[in-house]
């Protein structure tokens, strides 16, 4: 009969706790920085490196226009063939279903990097407004990164990737509106006291060590 308490005390520890930790908000890490910075190298090291789950807000409206039966698919490729940026309202219902989606298989799962994402004051306030007490954002990653080098290293990429954008007239036009919109979002942060900044020029190691300092830093 003890031992029967004993199990049951447990389970209903064991279960509290797992409560606890499905009811734990989303931390968030936005990596930020322009097209080709090397956002998506450095975050599978992370990912590998650390119990962060990857998200990149362009993956994320590349499988959803690529879906079969998606209401968004040829909005979404509209806006992404003129490098401009999509409505806020799908891009943050992407975002939070993956993280949901995330932390419901696995509880531990409660770490991300939002990649790519916010890109403008539009997403800024849209964020606020949805995820608002719903997720804690930490700070952002900023991988700062010249123009010249970001457009050749995403015509490299272009050469394999398949990806409709890596063609100079769309990264010019991506680089123009990252200037103009995104910028301005990281000096807001920056303001506040939470961008790490990383120089995204150099060799994705030298990189990557920067980045570990950062995370050792900040847990």
């Amino acid at each position: 009969m003890i031992a029967g308490l004993i199990r049951s005390s447990r389970e209903k520890v064991s279960s509290a706790l797992r409560g606890i930790a499905l009811a734990m908000k989303p931390q968030v890490v936005f990596v930020l920085g322009g097209p080709g910075a090397g956002k998506g190298t450095q975050c599978a090291r992370i990912v590998q490196n650390y119990s962060y789950t990857h998200l990149s807000a362009g993956d994320l409206l590349r499988e959803e226009r690529s879906r079969t039966g998606s209401e968004f698919g040829q909005l979404i490729d509209s806006y992404i063939k003129e490098g401009k940026i999509v409505p806020v309202e799908i891009t943050i219902n992407l975002l939070r279903k993956a993280m949901e989606e995330t932390m419901k298989a696995d509880e531990n799962k409660f770490r991300f990097l939002i990649d790519g994402f916010p890109r403008n004051q539009d997403n800024l306030q849209g964020w606020t407004t949805v995820m608002d007490g719903k997720a804690d954002v930490k700070f952002v990653l900023f991988f700062d990164c010249s123009n010249e080098v970001c457009i050749d290293r995403c015509l490299e990429r272009g050469k394999s990737s398949g990806r409709t954008d890596d063609n100079r007239e769309s990264l010019e036009k991506r680089i123009q509106t990252y200037l103009q919109s995104t910028r301005p979002i990281i000096e807001q942060y920056e303001q506040q006291g939470k961008v790490r900044c990383i120089d995204a020029s150099r060799d994705v190691d030298e990189v990557f060590a920067d980045v570990k300092k950062v995370l050792d830093k900040e847990g």
